[in-house]
């Protein structure tokens, strides 16, 4: 059997079980010289369990054997959704290759067959399993990124791009950093990379740094030795800690050694215990300050910034503003069993003029003091915000306001009408060339909308 002499282009892996040891050495030998990487197995059995452990692009098969006939192997590997299957036999004929291809082979070749013939079924086996592969993650991810919609609300780039950017990262079982003001959400963040990551199945615990007694802290991360701590816990899940800054110096230092060592002990105890956590750390003040003022480690520092998220704060979104708000007044009006009015002109123009200090978190309390205002006539925007800000009387800058709310009407209306500029001119009741020039001046990006 003579190999052909060119290499593929890409390097493909193959599985080959045959009981005549010849066979497989000339198999596994043509395969490498065309640049396959490739296991021989004279059981089928053996070759299973290394096909579960490390399933390759493709199987290569012998149908006639002692122990395990190729089509049981074919069988078995059918179960668990496994690679595809060349099956050949020198004792071929039709009704058994018809029998083959009925259970699942990829396709079936009578010995001695043309090397070159093997190659290309191979190749095209391997090409199949390699595209079916990717289309399966790729619809995981958009299954991710539609449950991701509904839980970080928003169409701006700022708010797509962390939605995307959490995709990426979620599966990273490594520590990760999210940084952003009060309010913006660094909770729900955490909790999407867990769901999103494979210690979905495994527990996710939030702890605020902030909130526990200095005497505490350490007995309630690592525990004691009569009862145990958080990391032990979360084994095989998520911790998350919230205002690293707040983490007490003796603490920060035992939280080096676990991320440096992945073990720890209880309070009190010497058995070295195993950590099993992806942590996930956030802060709504600069760490690199902490650390030049003598707060917080250097080291420890290093060690939880592996992967860093920036969270973006609500007045650099404030396209989302009106979607956010109706969402917020939607659940608002269904826990108090209400119906909520749409917010009116004014309404939106003081959301937008506002500079929102406490982000998703103030957003959420003003829709909700606006619906519960509800119950005593028309509710106002104004007035929920000046019960936060009683300076507060009206927009601190008109012009910003009228823009802002003058590129979600325009957006609103592209997108409806897809991006036909007659049609949405006519929407708005204004001249084609009048709705270009807006474009323009206020920045949009069609493109980018649609």
């Amino acid at each position: 059997m003579q190999p052909p002499k060119d290499t593929a282009a890409v390097q493909y892996s193959v599985v080959i079980i045959d009981d005549d040891r010849e066979m497989r050495e000339s198999l596994s030998h043509l395969l490498e010289r065309a640049g396959w990487v490739t296991q021989s197995f004279f059981k089928g059995r053996d070759a299973l369990n290394h096909i579960g452990r490390q399933p390759p692009d493709v199987i290569l098969s012998d149908v006639r054997m002692p122990t395990m006939s190729g089509i049981e192997i074919l069988h078995e590997v059918r179960q668990f959704d496994g690679p595809p299957v060349v099956l050949i036999s020198a004792h071929g004929d039709i009704p058994m290759a018809v029998s083959a291809m009925q259970d699942g082979a990829y396709t079936f070749l009578e010995k001695p067959f043309d090397p070159r013939r093997l190659l290309t079924a191979l190749t095209h086996a391997a090409e199949q399993n390699r595209l079916a592969a990717r289309a399966a993650r790729l619809g995981e991810r958009l299954r991710n990124l539609s449950g991701l919609d509904r839980i970080l609300l928003g169409q701006t780039p700022q708010i797509q791009t962390l939605r995307e950017e959490l995709l990426d990262l979620a599966d990273i079982d490594a520590p990760i950093l999210l940084q952003g003001e009060t309010g913006t959400g660094k909770d729900l963040v955490a909790r999407a990379l867990h769901d999103l990551s494979h210690r979905a199945d495994g527990p996710f615990v939030a702890l605020s740094c902030a909130t526990l007694p200095n005497d505490h802290f350490e007995a309630t991360l690592f525990g004691t030795s009569e009862e145990p701590g958080v990391l032990e816990k979360t084994s095989g899940g998520s911790l998350f800690l919230d205002e690293m800054a707040s983490c007490p110096p003796e603490a920060q230092a035992k939280l080096l050694r676990v991320l440096e060592t992945k073990e720890y002990m209880r309070l009190g105890s010497t058995e070295v215990l195993h950590a099993d956590v992806r942590l996930i750390s956030a802060s709504n003040s600069d760490l690199e300050q902490a650390v030049a003022e003598g707060e917080f480690r250097r080291d420890l520092l290093y060690r939880i910034n592996t992967l860093v998220v920036d969270l973006p704060p609500l007045r650099h979104r404030k396209d989302d503003l009106a979607l956010l708000f109706r969402h917020f007044t939607g659940e608002c009006a269904r826990t108090y069993d209400m119906q909520a009015p749409d917010p009116s002109q004014d309404d939106l123009t003081h959301l937008l003029a506002h500079d929102w200090p406490g982000n998703v978190r103030e957003l959420r309390q003003v829709a909700e003091r606006w619906v519960l205002s509800s119950r005593r006539g028309i509710p106002s925007v104004a007035a929920a915000l000046r019960l936060d800000d009683p300076d507060q009387q009206t927009p601190k800058s008109l012009r910003a306001a009228v823009a802002a709310l003058e590129r979600q009407i325009i957006s609103q209306a592209l997108v409806a009408h897809e991006g036909r500029m007659d049609e949405t001119a006519e929407h708005l009741g204004i001249g084609r060339r009048t709705l270009n020039e807006k474009i323009v001046k206020l920045g949009l990006d069609k493109d980018a909308l649609l």
